[in-house]
């Protein structure tokens, strides 16, 4: 299987920033897509910002021109760089990685979930 840890998150006033980690580590063969996602209390989870292996990373709307995604392929570890914060941007953010693990017998293709950390915007 594959684990993703967040770190990160915090308490944070308007207009300030945070750095999200994720690191994936276990089984893994080779990670696809790297995304952020987020849950605000009452709201449906929703994609914040993805970016594909070797590819061009995509934001949401509400994510365009305020928050950064990147990923270090050596290290199997994706970044959220959150600019100009709001108190909507309040939320838990869920880290997702899709890609080929290994378990016996053989290589299967997954979807995995950090456990989530909480960003709070508040004065």
């Amino acid at each position: 299987q594959v684990q993703l840890v967040e770190s990160g998150g915090g308490l944070v006033q308007p207009g300030g920033s945070l750095r999200l980690s994720c690191a994936a580590s276990g089984c893994i063969a080779r990670i696809n897509a790297m995304c952020w996602y987020r849950q605000a209390p009452g709201k449906e989870r929703e994609l914040v910002a993805d970016v594909p292996s070797g590819g061009n990373p995509n934001y949401a709307d509400s994510a365009k021109g305020r928050f950064t995604i990147s990923r270090d392929n050596a290290k199997n570890t994706v970044y959220l760089q959150m600019n100009s914060l709001k108190p909507e941007d309040t939320a838990v953010y869920y880290c997702n990685a899709k890609g080929i693990y290994y378990s016996a017998p053989g290589y299967k293709i997954g979807d995995f979930w950090g456990k989530g950390t909480l960003v709070t915007v508040s004065s």
